[in-house]
């Protein structure tokens, strides 16, 4: 190349390197922060944060007056630094829930106080037990317009008690969310470090217009079902900048749970998962494996994971229905993985023996790109259904390395499904022809 073209290239890679840097793609403004003109502190109706005082009877007062007396533009209630112990409380809409450094709302022990609620429609019983299931610790259903943010202070569930009874089977009913919204809208999460959840730490389900950013997600490795952020049977939801590191999936999109999500019918779509980090015995950026509202048009960039045990995970099962597709994943790093990417059809449990066996999901329009894995045991396993193979599975500039070579599993197993494969290493298996000679991938 010549100087003079060298030169210029450099000079146009740098000031992009700048622009990107200074202006980082977001999709944040889907829901924009409100600025609340009322402010109330939790300290004004009795909230004492000892560590030692119950601060239920405050959360309440605070969270009924904003309810009741309806200010313009909404109110923000404002933790001080301190240990706030807290039985399970409601959001409400039009309020800020901000915690200052030093805050933290955390969850009291005593599970014969957290009240039971119904099943969500589209899983026909508790996910863990029939029957209901806990409430979440901070809970919104019905509500627009709510902010949980702050100067990263913390929510912690003080989940071990609940992991116990999980480890024992003493457990009567399906363990709370730490955070759900449930049938809510325009909802911002952001700067706030959450920890310990009893199950699922955030959950929006049948929800629209969800921003969650700038969140530390944190549970210990062996801690049971803590999955990071799960967009269930929502649309429109934006997971940006953070960091996860739990005991189950990362982020996980999901859509109801067998002939229960099939008749509730809706799907999650038009998610974007962007600039995450983390580490998880299980997966990292997954689909399912409750799918069968339908999940598509998922878009997920600039993933960093470590000690993972699958890194991208696209799941589902007989029974499931529903289909799985427009997916896209770009700019993924992976380190010390069990495997790189896994799409398969064999995966998760049923609710009972209900399910409809021949009700097989349609999976297609795949496509991953750009990802680069170093210590990976096994490069990927991409497992269609015999009778609803899945079509249109693309990648393109795979790199999974590592561990591989010293082992006797095979770097790829493939069935039951077509697609194409361009600069993949170690090769692809025989399924997914070279993508020259292919044309299944250029309709995605």
């Amino acid at each position: 190349m010549p100087a003079f073209w060298f030169f210029f290239l450099s000079i146009f890679l740098c000031l992009s390197y700048v622009s990107t840097a200074a202006e980082p793609v977001t999709c944040s403004g889907i829901v924009p922060m409100k600025y609340r003109y009322d402010k109330i502190s939790i300290a004004d109706f009795g909230g004492v944060g000892d560590g030692v005082t119950v601060n239920t009877k405050a959360f309440r007062a605070a969270i009924y007056r904003i309810q009741h007396l309806h200010r313009r533009g909404g109110t923000l209630l404002y933790i001080p630094p301190g240990v706030y112990l807290t039985d399970s409380f409601n959001l409400t809409s039009h309020m800020t829930l901000y915690l200052a450094r030093g805050a933290v709302i955390k969850a009291t022990q005593d599970t014969k106080n957290w009240r039971l609620i119904a099943p969500l429609p589209s899983y026909g019983r508790g996910r863990e037990r029939p029957g209901g299931r806990y409430v979440s610790f901070i809970h919104g259903d019905g509500v627009h317009d709510v902010v949980i943010t702050g100067e990263n202070g913390t929510i912690d569930g003080q989940g071990d008690v609940w992991w116990n009874m999980w480890r024992q089977r003493t457990l009567q009913f399906t363990r709370p969310n730490l955070i759900e919204f449930i049938n809510s809208k325009n909802i911002i999460i952001s700067n706030v470090i959450f920890q310990n959840s009893p199950f699922w730490n955030i959950h929006p389900v049948y929800s629209s217009n969800i921003v969650v950013r700038y969140v530390t997600i944190l549970a210990p490795a062996d801690s049971p079902n803590t999955d990071g952020i799960d967009p269930d049977s929502s649309s429109n939801v934006c997971i940006e900048d953070s960091y996860i590191s739990t005991g189950d999936d990362l982020v996980a999109v999901k859509s109801g749970w067998d002939e229960y999500g099939i008749a509730y019918g809706r799907p999650s779509s038009d998610i974007t998962i962007r600039r995450i980090r983390g580490s998880s015995p299980f997966s990292g950026i997954a689909i399912g494996s409750e799918t069968s509202g339908g999940v598509e048009n998922v878009f997920a960039e600039h993933i960093n994971l470590y000690n993972v045990g699958v890194g991208i995970h696209i799941k589902t099962n007989i029974g499931r229905g529903g289909f799985i597709r427009n997916i896209t994943v770009s700019n993924v790093f992976m380190e010390k993985a069990r495997k790189g990417i896994k799409i398969a059809g064999d995966v998760g449990d049923h609710p009972d023996d209900k399910f409809n066996p021949n009700a097989l999901p349609v999976v297609k329009g795949i496509t991953l790109t750009d990802i680069w894995g170093i210590q990976v045991l096994q490069a990927g396993l991409i497992q269609g259904l015999k009778n609803s193979p899945f079509t249109g599975i693309c990648l393109s500039n795979i790199n999974l390395h590592g561990m591989t070579a010293t082992t006797r599993t095979p770097p790829w197993k493939c069935s039951d499904v077509s697609g194409a494969a361009h600069l993949v290493s170690p090769i692809q298996c025989s399924e997914l022809t070279s993508a020259q000679h292919a044309t299944s991938c250029s309709n995605y």
